[in-house]
Order: structure tokens, then sequence, then C-alpha cells
């Protein structure tokens, strides 16, 4: 299925037996997907602080990271 930006920021409903849950604008998969992203990453900040393990820096420094050094 070819995507354009017409289709990917038009309404899009998700519905069960006829009767809308949800209507969203934009593009649905890029938001489930980031969601679903930001999600493990922060499972595996709380596992590695779980474990006493410096947490990497992900999308810039960390607080387990010495700006100063």
């Amino acid at each position: 299925m070819k995507m354009d930006d017409a289709r990917l920021t038009s309404m899009w409903s998700l519905t069960r037996k006829g009767k809308v849950l949800m209507s969203v604008r934009g593009s649905i998969h890029s938001l489930i997907l980031m969601n679903h992203n930001y999600h493990h990453r922060g499972q595996l900040s709380v596992y590695l602080r779980m474990l006493d393990v410096p947490v990497p820096s992900i999308y810039g420094p960390s607080a387990d990271e010495n700006p100063f050094a």
C-alpha cells in the first residue's frame, strides 16, 4: 500500500462492532511505534538501575554521567 502525506495526516479511527472507540489525526503508526519505543527504553533504564549498572546516554546525557568529567 502506497502512503502519501494526505493519507498519513488524515483522520484515523479505531472501531469495534461499528462503534468508534478512538479517533486521531496524523500518523497513528508513528504514534504507536514511538510510544512503544519510549516504553521499552524506560523499561531498560529501570532494569539497569535495579542491577546498579550506570544508565548510558540514550538521547543525550543520563543522570549517571558527569558532564564535568
